[in-house]
């Protein structure tokens, strides 16, 4: 005799983490609450009443593009079926952007092309106490080669499923940049399908805001697709950041591998709440995914009292007959011993720390693909050290 189970919410019991509920419709989803797993780290009270339809007065999100002559941009209706394809929200946040938004924005990149600059896309906040959601799905067709920016800028409240779907033989390098406003909270779902030997590298550089939480979500349709998530972050007092992710593994013979790597520092004497980051790296590797390579990396530094990283890796593999799989997970202030060395070279015990710090970040950072912004985000980096210590 066996059982059965029917799922009817996202409550339903499920086999593993990449099988979750999932709907288009808010109403399918319960009110989460802060024992639910996936919303236990981060503080409910401060995202503003999107996770329960509280949220301030909407506005249409604030979204401009600049793209080559080539690539179609099409404003489609929020129901339509050509937005789905990447698949649906997983939580009710996700679920109450794609609900409350009235249109989506499709983003075709034609087969066979090699995009001679960026597709940039820049969202900007529809202004403090306003609540924005948005749908973007990038199409890039078989055998494309882009590179794909989306910078996040200004204040609001923002909640929004901006998706991939990576066509057979195309590569994709992505940056997505959350430079918000330090008042600004900012919930995203990424759902990412990689078709057959797909290439992807997405990078994430999350500074701004008060609130953002940034849940990239790959699933391999064919074999031989290869992705890698980096992503670089650095919270102050006031501020929570939280990057989750699933890599889920569900064909043969495809590569992932994750390397984030953050720093978070806090002010005893400020009335701010703590400095907080969390990241989440869950792999999956299914029966029938054999061969698969994949390895997921975080790494935090907590340079100062009054700030909390949780770093929590998890790999679930279901078949023995992979090529390798692995994971490493950190949190701890730097290495003393470095300080010294560089301090017996004459050099200040303030600079010494700065230097470490930005070779820490180096490792990502030389990930991101274009240049002017690769620069943007080191001198991001740099001002942030220069509270350090202060």
């Amino acid at each position: 005799m066996t059982s059965t189970i029917n799922p009817v919410s996202n409550a339903t019991p499920h086999n593993n983490k990449g099988d979750l509920f999932s709907s288009f419709n808010v109403e399918d989803f319960p009110v989460p609450r802060g024992r639910d797993e996936v919303w236990r780290f981060i503080p409910l009270r401060r995202i503003r009443g999107l996770h329960n339809g509280e949220f301030p007065q909407q506005a249409d999100a604030q979204i401009t593009i600049d793209a080559p002559d080539e690539v179609v941009v099409t404003e489609l209706d929020a129901a339509d079926d050509q937005l789905k394809v990447a698949g649906a929200p997983v939580d009710r946040v996700a679920a109450q952007a794609w609900s409350s938004a009235k249109t989506g924005t499709l983003i075709t990149v034609p087969g066979n092309s090699k995009l001679s600059k960026p597709i940039t896309v820049t969202i900007t906040g529809a202004g403090a106490d306003v609540t924005s959601f948005a749908t973007i799905l990038f199409e890039v067709g078989t055998h494309a080669e882009a590179d794909i920016v989306v910078k996040y800028t200004g204040t609001g409240v923002h909640a929004d499923n901006v998706n991939w779907h990576i066509g057979a033989g195309a590569h994709v390098r992505a940056v997505v940049d959350t430079d918000w406003d330090l008042d600004a909270v900012h919930i995203g779902q990424q759902s990412i399908l990689m078709e057959r030997d797909s290439v992807l590298r997405h990078n994430v550089a999350a500074f701004g805001g008060e609130i953002v939480r940034i849940t990239p979500r790959v699933k391999f349709q064919a074999p031989g697709a290869d992705v890698e998530l980096n992503g670089v972050y650095f919270a102050d007092a006031g501020q929570y950041i939280e990057n989750r992710m699933l890599v889920d593994h569900s064909v043969p013979n495809c590569r992932s591998n994750v390397l984030y790597k953050g720093a978070l520092q806090g002010d005893k004497a400020s009335d701010l709440p703590e400095a907080r980051t969390c990241w989440v790296g869950d792999v999956l590797i299914r029966a029938g995914a054999h061969g698969t390579d994949t390895y997921e990396t975080n790494r935090n530094l907590v340079l100062t009292d009054g700030a909390r990283a949780d770093a929590i890796p998890n790999l679930e593999i279901e078949t023995g007959e992979i090529a390798g799989a692995g994971h490493a997970a950190t949190v701890g202030r730097f290495d003393d011993e470095q300080v010294f060395y560089l301090r017996s070279r004459g050099i200040p015990e303030d600079e010494a720390t700065r230097l470490i710090i930005r070779g820490f970040f180096n490792e990502v950072l030389n990930q991101v693909p274009l240049e002017d912004l690769r620069e943007e985000l080191v001198a991001r980096v740099a001002g942030e050290l220069e509270q350090t210590n202060q």
